[in-house]
This record gives C-alpha cells, sequence and structure tokens, in this order.
C-alpha cells in the first residue's frame, strides 16, 4: 500500500463530503443543537414542573410547605381554590395539585395523622413519575422540621450526611451532555463511512478506481481516515465549544486522552460502516441497517442505563461492541478523571475489536467488489 495513494483518495472523500449540504447539515446539528435539546429534556429529570397548592389551613406549616417548592424542581405554587384545582387539572394547567386540609397544622400538634391530597396529571408521564416522589420527600421533610421545631416530635438520632463523588450537585445535565457526545461520535461515524460507499457505487465511481492502481485496501482506508477525521474534530469541537462553553459542564479528565481513544474508535466504527454498506444494495436498504444496528449498540451501552442493571447474557454479547469499552472509558476519563493506568484495558479492548472489524469489513468489501 501506497501512503500518497491513501492520502489522495481520503482527500477526495473530504471534497465529495463538503459538496453534500444534507451530511454537513448533520454533522453540524448532532454535534451542536442535538447535544443541547438532549442534555435540556432528559427524560427523567424533573424541571419547572408547573404545581397548584389549595390551602385550606392558611398555617405557618401550610405556608411553608408552599415555600418549599422551588425551582428549578418546580414553578412557584400557584394558590388557587378547591373549586379551581379539578378545571385546571381537566385544562392540564399544572401537573400537582396539592390540597392542604383545614387544621392540618393544629392535628399534628395534637399528635393526630393528617392527610394532604396530591392530585397528578399521569399524562405528564415522565414528570408525574418522579415528580411524586419529590413532593412527599418535600413535604415529609417539612413536616418533620416544623415537628422537630415544634417539640412535637424526635429529631432522628442517625441522620445521613451525603457525599456525591464526581457531581456534587447530582446535576444530570453533566451525563447527558457528555453521554449525548459519545452517541453521536458512534452514530456518525458509522453513517459517514457507509454513505461514501454506497455514493461511489451509486455514481459508478468504485469501477473507475477499480481500473486505477489502487488496491481494495488502499479504498478502504482512504474512507476510513477521512469520514473518521470529520467526526474527529467534530467531537473535539463539541467538547470544548458546546459543552465546556456553552452547557457549562466540566471536564475533569484529559481531553487528549479521551480523543485517543476517540480515534481507536472511529476506526472501530468506520469499519462498521462499511460493512454495513457492503450488505446494502442503496441508501434505503443502509438507513434499515443502521436501524436495526445503532439502538441496540447506544441502548446497550451503557450510556442510557448502566451495565450492572441488564442481564447478565446481555453484557456478555456486548463486550464485542465497541462503543461498550468507549462508553467506559469515556465516563472514567471525562467524569472521574482516570489516567491511562485505569483505562488501558479498554483502550486493549478497542484496539483488537477495530483490527478484527477492519479485517471483516475489507473482507466483505472485497468480495463486495468482486
Amino acid at each position: 500500500m501506497r501512503i500518497a495513494t491513501i492520502f489522495h483518495l481520503g482527500t477526495k472523500e473530504l471534497r465529495g463530503l463538503m459538496r453534500d449540504p444534507i451530511l454537513i447539515g448533520l454533522i453540524v446539528y448532532a454535534f451542536s443543537v442535538a447535544v443541547y435539546a438532549q442534555t435540556r429534556a432528559m427524560p427523567d429529570a424533573l424541571n419547572k414542573a408547573p404545581i397548584a397548592l389549595v390551602d385550606e389551613d392558611n398555617s405557618p406549616l401550610s405556608r411553608r410547605i408552599g415555600d418549599a417548592f422551588l425551582k428549578p424542581y418546580f414553578q412557584p405554587p400557584e394558590i388557587i381554590t378547591a373549586d379551581e384545582m379539578d378545571k385546571r387539572m381537566d385544562a392540564g394547567i399544572d401537573t400537582f395539585a396539592l390540597d392542604i386540609p383545614p387544621s392540618f397544622q393544629s392535628d399534628l400538634l395534637a399528635g393526630k395523622n393528617p392527610v394532604i391530597q396530591l392530585n397528578v396529571d399521569a399524562t405528564r408521564m415522565t414528570q408525574a413519575f418522579s415528580g411524586s416522589g419529590y413532593v412527599q420527600t418535600i413535604i415529609a421533610e417539612e413536616v418533620a422540621g416544623f415537628a422537630a421545631d415544634s417539640g412535637v416530635g424526635t429529631a432522628p438520632t442517625v441522620d445521613l450526611a451525603l457525599r456525591a463523588r464526581f457531581n456534587a450537585g447530582l446535576n444530570q445535565t453533566w451525563f447527558a451532555a457528555v453521554m449525548a457526545v459519545i452517541n453521536n461520535v458512534t452514530m456518525l461515524s458509522i453513517i459517514l463511512a457507509g454513505t461514501a460507499l454506497i455514493r461511489e457505487r451509486e455514481h459508478g465511481t468504485v469501477e473507475h478506481l477499480l481500473v486505477m492502481p489502487v488496491t481494495p485496501a488502499e479504498i478502504m482506508l482512504a474512507k476510513v481516515w477521512s469520514m473518521g477525521l470529520v467526526v474527529f474534530i467534530a467531537t473535539w469541537l463539541s467538547l470544548v465549544i458546546m459543552v465546556q462553553h456553552v452547557l457549562q459542564v466540566p471536564i475533569e479528565g484529559s481531553l487528549a486522552l479521551f480523543m485517543a481513544g476517540a480515534a481507536l474508535h472511529l476506526l472501530a466504527t468506520t469499519a462498521m460502516g462499511i460493512a454495513l454498506a457492503t450488505l446494502a444494495g442503496s441508501m434505503p436498504q443502509f438507513g434499515l441497517l443502521l436501524m436495526l444496528v445503532l439502538l441496540p449498540l447506544q441502548m446497550l451501552s451503557g450510556s442510557t442505563t448502566p451495565r450492572d442493571s441488564m442481564p447478565e447474557v446481555i453484557q456478555m454479547i456486548m463486550l464485542a461492541a465497541p462503543n461498550t469499552h468507549f462508553v467506559t472509558m469515556a465516563q472514567a476519563i471525562l467524569y472521574r478523571s482516570a489516567g491511562f493506568s485505569v483505562v488501558w484495558p479498554q483502550f486493549l479492548w478497542l484496539a483488537v475489536i477495530a483490527t478484527i472489524l477492519f479485517s471483516l469489513s475489507l473482507a466483505s468489501f472485497r468480495r463486495s467488489l468482486r
């Protein structure tokens, strides 16, 4: 193989990509707007949930409970009457409606067990599921604090001192931003490498290349380095500009070490994209194959849910996927500031998987040419 040939074929791929505004727009969108949107719309994060309060007691305790619902989890409680509660819920104005009954504080001070009614609009599933727990916890803490201040109850003898490492504020934005970039690295590298091959097949330029003094390995390497370079640069820019500066997410570890791991991962995923393109006869077929491959890769790699919560069989199978090790490595470096001495097993796994995928893809590419 000749390095100059691979270089010139790769620059040809880059020129072809620059003439495709749809792919350019997809790259820009995936590493900017999509990262921002996914970060601001975490499905399990409670953010500015509308809540109404029917305060039939109008006591210091009821006002204390109302003042405890703070941003960013809840909007300031809207004080309404009992007659308005059902109408507002039917109109979809409030997700939560809290009804504090009369004599609530006096019943509590008398040693009784008063009940507060919480109405939830369950059609807003994500807010209803997590928000109900938030409301119960807030009310329990405020009632316990009021009872302890009033001498009604005794303070707990054991207190839980929470020390959250690596994310002291338990801010889900930090997790979502980095995972969005990581998922887009896998998606874009497979798409760009596959479309580069299919585009040449549809334009008939593959046959032109074959009559020239180039080998299938040179053609494939040119596509791998050129498309991988595009995603590599976009990933770095997204982490520096979008994640660190726009979203204000701190990167704890070495960005250079992470990018070195990303380069190995890109070698594996671009080879995977070429393998899928050799199986697909056209761009629509390639799109269908992407749906079958990308969804399991992203859902089962640990970027969405922890791998420990998955069945052991799935965990073992996903060890063969490159993004499983890439996600583990990225989380260790970017969140926990791990060095190479910690993540070298993931680097080794990525190198082995990339070598195997590249060899299989090259063999499949040669068969497709024949």
